[in-house]
């Protein structure tokens, strides 16, 4: 039987078993001992008798070189070591997030968009804080300017200002980042989340 595996799981096709079809193969036993080139029948009945299945591992050497193991938990721990793997990645590489406002939000909006930014800031992420200007607006950048004032006030202890306010076509950002304090509290969280 010829399984392939979703690509989410594990990339690589094993053979195992009856769907090895060459004459023989080289052996490695459970212990990681190797046993010799034995005929594929002959090696299929030993990993039975065994309790194990017969599993292709490096079909490009010749002969092929074959495993005996259990072939269902050989996937379950390769998917797990897969799924953690992916899971320290996301957590080391935190991205860029965007909060926008307009300049006419009122401060309850910017109250909510705060925490918002907060929220993100405490996850690990940079966050970029955008001020958009439409129409006549932009005449006024003293009111962008003004509002990303109040924001930064408002983070003060939570944030460092990486870039300070600046135009880029009709918005106007600043960039802010976890500070020492709120990385030390998110890295934290990191950690006993990892431990369950």
């Amino acid at each position: 039987m010829f399984i392939k595996l979703r690509s989410n799981k594990i990339p690589k096709n094993y053979k195992v078993n009856e769907n090895i079809r060459v004459p023989s193969v080289l052996v490695i036993d459970e212990t990681g001992e190797q046993l010799g080139e034995i005929k594929t029948e002959v090696a299929i009945d030993m990993a039975t008798d065994r309790g194990l299945d017969l599993v292709e591992v490096a079909s490009t050497a010749t002969p092929p070189v074959c495993r005996f193991l259990n072939y269902g938990k050989f996937r379950y721990d390769a998917s797990r070591k897969e799924k953690e793997s992916k899971k320290s990645s996301k957590a080391s590489t935190h991205q860029l997030r965007e909060v926008r406002m307009k300049t006419r939000i009122g401060d309850h909006d910017r109250q909510s968009k705060t925490r918002m930014t907060k929220r993100l800031l405490a996850e690990g992420s940079k966050v970029k804080v955008s001020i958009i200007f439409r129409g006549r607006e932009v005449q006024h950048p003293q009111i962008g300017m003004e509002l990303l004032k109040n924001v930064a006030e408002d983070l003060q202890e939570d944030a460092v200002i990486d870039s300070p306010p600046k135009f880029e076509g009709r918005f106007l950002a600043m960039i802010l980042s976890p500070s020492a304090a709120l990385k030390k509290i998110s890295d934290n969280k990191e950690i006993k989340s990892a431990k369950t």
